[in-house]
């Protein structure tokens, strides 16, 4: 059976709402289905070769950006201090580490989430659960929580306005780019050295977009035909990935992401065994071409050493060139006065245990993938200011996960930058 976009429906699907008026989804659907496409089919491509080369081990990927995006807290300055942010994430990854780092913002696009259960309860009411405002609403209420197709066309149009507000962010930023770098290598002491070779050609500045392809009726609405290529593609984003909870082999998920060329993430937690990661490689990669999947492990600090070895171990030997990364936050989340949170300490100590694993397995530690924003919010613990649990009620502004604050990415990333220079200082001594 050739694939098609709408194929997934014939699949079991996980995470998918129960919308109750399916005339008025279906007409959201065409609706969707006739819009301009987010992203160029050109851009994705690009995208795809620049993941090549980190799977190829020279560069590396960084990709980080709000947990759920959110209608009411959107605005063009929280879209300029997340880029911002990357930016100086990526010019301190780029002093220590080698060749250049792929920048991709999980934005213009990740606003569903999974949820563990599909109600939840409070004083003897129970509703749906929050799944994104995509779908539905976050205040506890009947209509709010009654998923609305409609949301799908708010939640394209403000992707849109994203996108513009990024490349004009992008042709802001190029004037200063090489201050942006300078002030990298001073936070992380390094030496002045000469611009890297991109910089001196005057490369722009390239943000990509990406997010959890968990709403298939949006992504299959937004999937267009191609006729040079001959493929199908998602134009909703570059990249698209695959949760933890929706990677079942014979499920919706990966059936519509193994039909889509775009580079896809593939989130592999605890539960997920070396066979069957094999399986799902060869659904989504037959060609085992570089640049099209990108694996993002996601275990918890006191996890991963039981779980990543052998999965790195099972790639390795099957001679998969899927770029492996690190998802260093949703294995760390715990409780504290009542809060979820998430310990500076124990992400960046996930962090280590990617590095030595994978130099252990003989593996490319190729990427990072995180959740933070620009904001001053108190949502994670730790960090060079320190914020204790007394402080996680002051700015605790999510509606789904902690995000990293400003402070503590920019702190993560000199810590990840350290790690990458004393990876290559023995190769710099043998020189």
């Amino acid at each position: 059976m050739s694939w098609t976009p709408s194929r997934w429906r014939q699949r079991p699907a996980a995470q998918l709402p129960d919308y109750a008026d399916a005339s008025a989804l279906a007409q959201v659907e065409s609706r969707l289905a006739s819009a301009p496409a987010l992203v160029g089919i050109a851009e994705i491509g690009e995208l795809r070769d620049r993941l090549a080369e980190a799977a190829g081990g020279h560069a590396f990927l960084l990709q980080g950006g709000d947990c759920a995006e959110s209608f009411a807290e959107f605005g063009a300055n929280k879209v300029r201090t997340v880029f911002n942010l990357l930016l100086q994430m990526a010019a301190m990854l780029s002093a220590s580490g080698p060749g250049r780092v792929v920048t991709v913002a999980r934005i213009a696009g990740q606003f569903a989430k999974p949820r563990s259960a599909a109600t939840e309860t409070a004083d003897g009411v129970t509703l749906p659960s929050y799944r994104g405002d995509i779908i539905n609403g976050a205040a506890f209420d009947p209509v709010s929580r009654a998923p609305d197709p409609e949301r799908m066309l708010r939640a394209h149009r403000q992707s849109r306005v994203t996108l513009d507000l990024l490349q004009a962010y992008g042709a802001a930023a190029y004037a200063d780019l090489a201050r942006i770098r300078r002030s990298a290598r001073e936070r992380l002491g390094i030496a002045a050295e000469r611009l890297a070779a991109e910089e001196e050609i005057g490369t722009p500045v390239r943000l990509f977009t990406s997010h959890e392809a968990l709403l298939l009726h949006y992504e299959q609405a937004l999937t267009r035909w191609d006729e040079e290529s001959e493929r199908w593609w998602a134009t909703s984003g570059h990249m698209l990935w695959i949760g933890d909870r929706t990677r079942q082999i014979d499920g919706a998920h990966v059936d519509y992401a193994s039909g889509v060329a775009n580079p896809i993430g593939l989130k592999c937690g605890p539960s997920l065994t070396a066979d069957n990661l094999l399986r799902l490689i060869e659904r989504l990669d037959p060609g085992n071409i570089p640049g099209r999947l990108v694996l993002i492990g996601r275990f918890g600090a006191r996890q991963a050493a039981r779980h990543l070895p052998a999965l790195m171990r099972a790639t390795r030997e099957a001679g998969s060139r899927a770029l492996w990364t690190i998802d260093p936050m949703h294995g760390n989340t715990v409780t504290a006065g009542g809060f979820k949170t998430r310990f500076l300490g124990d992400i960046i100590a996930e962090m280590a245990a990617f590095f030595d694993i994978a130099d252990s397995e003989g593996v490319h530690a190729g990427g990072v993938h995180l959740e933070m924003t620009g904001d001053d919010v108190t949502e994670c613990l730790g960090g060079s200011l320190p914020l204790s649990e007394a402080d996680l009620p002051r700015r605790y502004l999510t509606h789904c996960d902690p995000r990293l604050n400003e402070t503590q990415a920019l702190d993560l990333a000199a810590e990840v930058a350290r790690m990458m220079r004393r990876r290559l200082q023995p190769e710099s001594h043998a020189a």
